[in-house]
């Protein structure tokens, strides 16, 4: 009689079943900010459902996650407070208060700073990311709305909506490089993986492409009408346009309008997952989010959000096997 019969299937069902649960640990996670019930719904990516709502006073609006720094903060516009939390616990860590409309957010990560943009003062707010103590303030165009940080720790750029421009800034010590003339309006702006920056001109139903190097817009793409915000995977752009009910694909590689795909109503913050295997939009009027897959360009899922779903800036969070946010008690 063979004793050892039927170890050896044991065992592989039993790396088997110890892969497929890695696997299921790790994934992707949306932080999405929920204007109108004040809170932040934070989304399993892979299991399509919410897994917590977090209370979040005075309408929170914009967004960024920073897992280098164990955390994600958010911009209440009402209150004109922006929040730490903790991603680990999803706990407030620290908040203050701005004069002001602060809208837009963006975070750089090596040098510790947040940037929020002032809506009412032509400014952006540099703050501490650690106590979001403020330690300056930069001049830019009127009405700044998004912010964007180069991923290479180049430069920082805000879209100056009433202004039609784009102002650059040196991110190293924080002088003003070029105010770029835009199209109308431009609202959400963005930088795709080849370093070009995109800014959405809701007023002109356009995207401007501009080279940061050169300060100079290279190209102007025509999207649906009201564009909001930007996300890039598979070589494409993906526009929300908040009017049509649709997101916008171009092509980054000659920038030719590919299609349009239907989502929710008056979809707004748009963000892709760090894999770039998929695209997540908020729809504003839907309270729901719209998974995307960037390769079929198409609409694979819908999650349910709170009341007013914008989440303008990145709102994507990758872990690794093992890790969830939201998992642990202090």
């Amino acid at each position: 009689m063979n004793v050892f019969r039927g170890i050896k299937p044991l065992i592989l069902c039993t790396l088997l079943s110890v892969s497929a649960s890695a696997t299921t640990l790790a994934g992707s996670f949306a932080f999405v900010t929920n204007q109108n019930s004040s809170d932040v719904s934070v989304l399993d990516l892979d299991q399509r459902v919410e897994i917590r709502r977090i209370p979040v006073p005075g309408k929170p609006a914009g967004i960024v996650v920073a897992p280098s720094l164990s955390a994600f903060y958010t911009v209440s516009p009402d209150s004109k407070t922006v929040r730490k939390f903790d991603l680990a616990t999803c706990q407030l860590i620290t908040e203050a208060q701005l004069d002001g409309g602060p809208t837009g957010i963006a975070l750089d990560p090596k040098s510790g700073q947040v940037f929020v943009s002032d809506w009412y003062n032509a400014r952006i707010f540099v703050l501490n990311a650690d106590d979001l103590s403020l330690s300056r303030n930069l001049q830019t165009g009127s009405a700044p709305a998004g912010l964007v940080v180069d991923p290479d720790g180049h430069w920082l750029a805000s879209a100056d909506r009433d202004a039609n421009q784009v102002s650059l800034f040196d991110l190293k010590d924080l002088t003003l490089i070029q105010r770029i003339n835009v199209g109308v309006r431009p609202f959400g702006i963005a930088v795709d993986p080849s370093g070009r920056i995109h800014a959405a001109n809701v007023g002109s139903n356009s995207v401007s492409i501009i080279t940061p190097k050169t300060a100079s817009v290279i190209a102007t793409v025509p999207v649906g009408e009201r564009p909001y915000g930007i996300g890039f995977a598979d070589g494409k752009a993906f526009t929300t346009d908040q009017y049509a009910d649709t997101i916008s694909v171009f092509r980054l590689t000659d920038f030719e309008l590919e299609t349009t795909i239907d989502v929710g109503e008056y979809p707004e913050g748009i963000s892709s997952a760090d894999d770039g295997k998929l695209i997540v939009s908020t729809n504003w009027f839907s309270n729901t989010v719209s998974l995307i897959d960037p390769v079929k360009v198409e609409v694979i899922g819908e999650i349910e959000t709170g009341d007013g779903p914008r989440a303008f800036g990145r709102f994507i969070l990758e872990t690794p096997p093992g890790e969830r946010p939201c998992s642990k008690t202090e």
